[in-house]
Parts: structure tokens; sequence; C-alpha cells
């Protein structure tokens, strides 16, 4: 009897542990810097290496613009030096035209600029892999849930190993 009573009491020891462990499960939480991977993902992208293709292209010619009106302007002050105010009257007429067309160019294409901005950020395809990779990630590290970081009103506090931004960006790259 004494030996059944010891089997048993090992025996309800062996399943309470085991009960216990179980129980003690411990949820794992990661978080991802979105903008981070954002930028990442799209540094090397056809998109965006048109968006900073165009945005120099409008640079330049910008600055060739700017230069022709400082030219005109070291032009009117050479007339005006010299005494030639009639000539002085019309390089300020061009420079006033010149300056109301740069004027409309930048902010035409600054709106094409903040179009093709909007479209890049606003990319499905994106949005879609970065839910597929963070599925996969998740499942793999054993996570319960990943939070974004740039819903920082919602971390209190967080722990750098939890942080799963790299392992997104490598994996988003495959």
């Amino acid at each position: 009897m004494k030996v059944r009573f010891v089997k048993f009491f090992f025996g309800s020891l062996i399943l309470l542990c085991c009960s216990f462990v179980h129980a003690q499960q411990i949820t794992k939480f990661g978080v991802v810097d979105t903008a981070k991977v954002y930028n990442a993902y799209f540094r090397n992208s056809a998109p965006v290496r048109n968006y900073e293709k165009k945005k120099a292209e409008f640079q330049q010619e910008i600055n060739k613009y700017t230069d022709e009106l400082q030219k005109l302007q070291a032009k009117k002050a050479d007339y005006e030096k010299s005494g030639n105010d009639s000539m002085a009257l019309k390089t300020q007429a061009e420079i006033t035209k010149k300056t109301d067309f740069l004027v409309e160019y930048t902010n035409a294409k600054n709106v094409e600029l903040e179009s093709m901005q909007k479209t890049l950020q606003g990319s499905d395809v994106f949005y879609n892999k970065l839910y597929d990779t963070l599925s996969k990630v998740a499942e793999a590290g054993g996570y319960s849930m990943i939070l974004s970081l740039q819903q920082s009103n919602a971390i209190l506090w967080y722990s750098n190993s939890v942080d799963v931004t790299e392992q997104v960006i490598s994996e988003l790259g495959k």
C-alpha cells in the first residue's frame, strides 16, 4: 500500500508540474518600426528611384531658372548704374515675368512630387507583403502579437529584444 501511495504521489506531482509549466506559458510580443521597414523596402525600388530622379530633374530646372534670374538682376543693376533707365525697366519686366513663371513652375512640380509620394506611401502591394512577412516572422519567432512603434501612445515600455524590425526588413528583401 505504501508503494502504491508513493507511485500515486509522484504521478500526481509530475502531472501537477506539467500542468503548472503549461499554465506558465508566457505570451511573446514583438515590436516593429514600420517607418524604418517602409524606407528600407522602398529605398532601392524602381518607383522610389523614379521619384528621386524626377525630384532631381525638377531641382535642376529650378536652379537653371534661378541662375537666369540672378543674371537678369545683375544686368538690371548694370543698366541702372550706367543710367539706362529704359533698359532697366525692360529688364525688370522680364525679371517679373520669369519670377512669376518660376513660382508657378515650382508649385506645379511640388504638387506632382507630392502626388508621386502619396502613391508610393499608399501602396497596397507593400502593405499586403508587409502583413504576410509579419505573419511569417511572428509564427517563426513564436510571437503572439507584433506592435507598431509608430503607435507609440499604445506602448509604454518595450525591451529591444522584442524589436523584429531588422528581421522583417531582411524577410521583405527575399
